[in-house]
């Protein structure tokens, strides 16, 4: 996958970047993309899937492997990052989006199920970044992109756990990037509204809904329709590489409308 080949302009040429998530939906469109404009690929996930990700890559003439490993487990995401560095010399970008989520207010939210979230969607953020930067500094400096929620900045009914972790990965991209700005590392995050994934289906079946009835009112929005993974992913892109390059600590809304207000 030359610079340029499916239509990629090479943003990421000469990059290395690392995925998590990387088996479906959001974080599988995202290695894709990073991939055709030029980067060489971690893809990460507990999931073996994630083989069929980098798979789809390197058929398309892109540079990719892929990592399983929990990204709650310390060791694990250091050995991802350290793969990263074996495999292709490098890490330059960075996009934790792995994520999961459990939808009940905080009365029917068991321990547990508040750790797993907790620690699914923040603790990874803070392990695989803590992983990440040395090796970041190290080589001059690097971009991490953290994919948030509209959730992260608005509440909502019935998603306690979901709603606070979000929360906290919009003020930990925010703290990361106040922290690490005179290491060259750029720190930003994303925050897709609902889009077309496996998760907002599990979203309908956790609360007992029909599935085609909850996509439905997924897309009363300004645009009038959900988002698409490989949208959020476009979003990635702009902020893993040097067209933003003078931004840092934002957090993106990719929602079409969504939080502006109803339509």
């Amino acid at each position: 996958m030359t610079p340029g080949a499916g239509g990629g302009s090479g943003a990421l040429k000469g990059k290395v970047a690392l995925v998590t998530g990387g088996a479906s939906g959001i974080g599988r469109a995202t290695a894709i993309l990073l991939a055709r404009e030029g980067a060489a690929v971690m893809v990460h996930d507990l999931k073996e899937e994630g083989q069929a990700t980098a798979e789809a890559i390197l058929a398309a003439g892109g540079r990719a492997s892929f990592v399983r490993g929990d990204v709650t487990r310390a060791a694990d995401c250091q050995a991802a990052v350290q793969k990263a560095v074996t495999d292709f010399g490098g890490l330059h970008v960075l996009v934790n989006n792995a994520g999961i989520i459990r939808r009940a207010s905080v009365v029917d939210t068991t321990e547990e199920e508040w750790d797993r979230v907790m620690a699914v969607n923040v603790k990874s953020v803070f392990l695989f970044s803590r992983a990440a930067i040395p090796i970041m500094a190290r080589g001059g400096g690097g971009v991490i992109v953290n994919t948030a929620s509209g959730w992260g900045l608005d509440g909502g009914r019935d998603a306690a756990s979901y709603c606070a972790s979000k929360a906290a990965v919009v003020n930990l991209t925010r703290a990361m990037a106040i922290d690490h700005a005179d290491q060259n590392i750029r720190v930003n995050c994303v925050c897709p509204g609902d889009t077309d994934t496996a998760m907002l289906r599990e979203e309908a079946r956790q609360l007992g809904q029909d599935v085609g009835q909850f996509l439905a009112r997924s897309a009363q929005r300004p645009l009038g329709r959900m988002g698409r993974p490989e949208e959020i992913a476009q979003a990635i892109l702009f902020l893993a590489s040097d067209a933003s390059s003078y931004v840092t600590g934002t957090a993106l809304v990719v929602d079409g409308g969504g939080h502006a207000g109803s339509a």
